[in-house]
């Protein structure tokens, strides 16, 4: 197991804009969805509008799964297929108002659109806050690393840490 720290890991987050969340829909099935990030305050948050599919089921079930993938390349052999590395996280979603996001952030992810309610609604902020262990897969080891997936694999707290 590599030896992976949690600035490591929300280092990584930081560095790429996208992740997959997973939620549980209010008819008890599973659904994920892929969206845009930006890391504040120990936070993942992203913005959708009141009501989309994603907006209802977090509203109904704040519990949440999280998978950031990091694109993994070789060097000098960019057109070799790699997996990318994956950091997942149990956490909890909040739902805020578009305007009522942290400053850095609504500067980040709502500039240029339409904060009124529109046929969507109106655009809300989804702030995830990990609640469990980071686990990782191929943070912090070299591409070849990964072959070896024993050596590849991480842990580390959720505890943020300031990057």
């Amino acid at each position: 197991m590599v030896d992976i720290t949690s600035a490591d890991v929300w280092k990584a987050i930081n560095s790429v804009n996208f992740m997959v969340v997973g939620m549980v829909s209010v008819r008890g099935e599973a659904r994920t969805a892929g969206v845009m990030h930006v890391v504040d305050d120990g936070r993942l948050w992203f913005t959708t509008n009141e009501r989309e599919f994603k907006a209802r089921h977090i509203a109904a079930d704040p519990r949440v799964s999280v998978t950031v993938p990091i694109p993994k390349r070789i060097p000098f052999a960019p057109r070799v297929k790699v997996p990318a590395a994956t950091i997942t996280f149990s956490g909890v979603a909040e739902i805020v108002p578009a305007a009522e996001l942290p400053g850095p952030v609504h500067d980040a992810l709502v500039h240029g659109l339409e904060l009124s309610d529109g046929e969507r609604g109106a655009l809300i902020g989804v702030g995830v806050r990990p609640t469990s262990d980071f686990v990782t897969f191929g943070i912090g080891v070299s591409t070849l690393g990964m072959r070896d997936t024993e050596h590849a694999r991480g842990r580390a707290s959720a505890v943020p840490a300031r990057v």
